[in-house]
């Protein structure tokens, strides 16, 4: 017998809600009967009959007021706000490879984001005495790649400091705040780099996967998570069965954190 999370009917947006895990993610919060607004820069090319989706730029404060401004006249306010986006499009090459432009987009995309969002949302929840943010953050925050990930590390170390510091505050009004912290998930993108690196080492797709596991130091489980995975652990922490859970960040990584 499945487990009912009682998220029916429960009021949702999910950012970056159109690829990976927070396509699962979203697609999941509906698939248990909740009302889904999902956000992207671009929205996807074959979207569901009875999905709503936000083409919005929430690395800027005009995106996010569209946003705002959707979520309110869809849904009049906001049961869950699950901050999937985020990423990195800087340059390998160290420390020194980075310029201020990078810095700026790496903290706008993986941290403003979730700022600018909670700011506009939360006095809603609050004045409702409920409310669950989820904000997804990184192992990379504890084990940065000095060779690529620098500032998305820094910038998601940011955002679980700031989570950890906004649940202190709203937990007491009713509104719960949790972090999910994945390692590599197999994403369509992530599947598309295991394909350029086996090309590039000649070797088959598994092969691919293999390299980037060993740059990590290694998955004790053997593979990297699934998107649905990731966006199962999401929807129970937003479900009244945690109704407990606030404050906490909760790693799913097949076991790279080498810490308990």
């Amino acid at each position: 017998m499945a487990l009912d999370l009682d998220l029916a009917g429960k009021r949702v947006l999910v950012t970056g809600g159109t690829r990976g895990a927070g396509a699962a993610t979203a697609a999941f919060f509906a698939e248990q009967g909740a009302r889904v607004i999902a956000t992207a820069r671009r929205l996807p090319e074959d979207p569901p009959a009875d999905a709503v989706f936000v083409a919005a730029d929430a690395m800027t404060p005009e995106g996010c007021d569209a946003i705002f401004a959707t979520v309110r006249d869809h849904f009049g306010g906001l049961d869950i706000l699950v901050h999937v986006l985020g990423g990195s499009s800087a340059p390998a090459g160290g420390f020194a490879a980075l310029s201020d432009a990078d810095w700026e987009r790496e903290l706008s995309l993986n941290l403003m984001a979730a700022v600018r969002l909670d700011r506009r949302f939360l006095p809603g929840m609050i004045g409702q005495g409920a409310g669950v943010i989820a904000h997804v953050t990184s192992i990379q925050r504890q084990m940065p790649l000095p060779e690529s990930t620098t500032a998305y590390a820094a910038a998601k170390a940011a955002l679980s400091t700031y989570s950890k510091s906004l649940s202190k505050e709203v937990s007491p009004k009713g509104v719960r705040v949790v972090r999910v912290s994945p390692g590599w998930i197999e994403t369509e993108a992530a599947l598309a780099l295991a394909d350029r690196l086996a090309a590039e080492a000649g070797t088959d797709r598994d092969g691919g996967k293999d390299i980037i596991m060993q740059s990590l130091g290694g998955i004790p489980l053997g593979r990297p998570a699934l998107p649905r995975e990731v966006a199962e652990l999401i929807g129970f922490l937003c479900s009244a069965r945690a109704g407990s859970i606030t404050g906490s960040e909760h790693v799913i990584d097949g076991g790279v954190v080498p810490v308990a």
